[in-house]
């Protein structure tokens, strides 16, 4: 799938990934939802990305798809009353967010699965209520917005968004793989 380049095509691929992670969470039983991750040793051993060992069930992936949701909303929203900070929160930095990420599980461990679904649905659609408040060019022209640095908001929006949907759904299907 192409990454979207204009508002129209970030929100309907949001959407439609938004939409395929639902159809994919509502195709598993509760026992296979509230199941743990049980990747064979084989398979991890195949992978290096951290989010393999990090996320326990399907409860931590939701909640780190909404943990995202809330940085990028937080940052649009402080840059724009004008109080400069940047995507990470202090002290992390692009080289540092794994720990970040890791907080954000242990912040979660007394989330139910319930109500993980619930903070995720509500922080898609303030996305999508956010993107909409911009326009094309805010959102793809480089330079437009000062704070987005050398990438656009856009660009952050499809991470945050579909790409990360997309992330969440082969790491889902390799779960319910690995219950088969």
């Amino acid at each position: 799938m192409p990454r979207p380049t204009t508002k129209i095509d970030l929100i309907t691929t949001a959407d439609e990934q938004f939409s395929k992670l639902w159809q994919l969470i509502d195709s598993m039983d509760d026992q296979k939802q509230n199941a743990p991750f049980a990747f064979s040793e084989t398979f991890l051993q195949k992978r290096t990305e951290a989010h393999w060992q990090r996320d326990q069930n399907l409860r931590d992936v939701l909640i780190h798809l909404y943990e995202w949701h809330q940085l990028l909303l937080n940052w649009v929203t402080s840059n724009q009353k004008g109080e400069a900070q940047p995507f990470l929160p202090a002290p992390y930095n692009w080289r540092t967010y794994g720990k970040l990420n890791e907080e954000f599980i242990e912040k979660h461990q007394n989330t139910s699965l319930d109500e993980a679904k619930q903070l995720l649905n509500n922080s898609h659609a303030d996305v999508l209520n956010m993107i909409e408040a911009f326009t094309n060019e805010e959102l793809f022209a480089k330079n437009t917005l000062s704070w987005t640095g050398t990438s656009t908001l856009g660009s952050y929006c499809v991470s945050a968004t579909s790409s990360h949907y997309e992330w969440a759904i082969k790491k889902m299907k390799q779960h319910i793989k690995s219950l088969e």
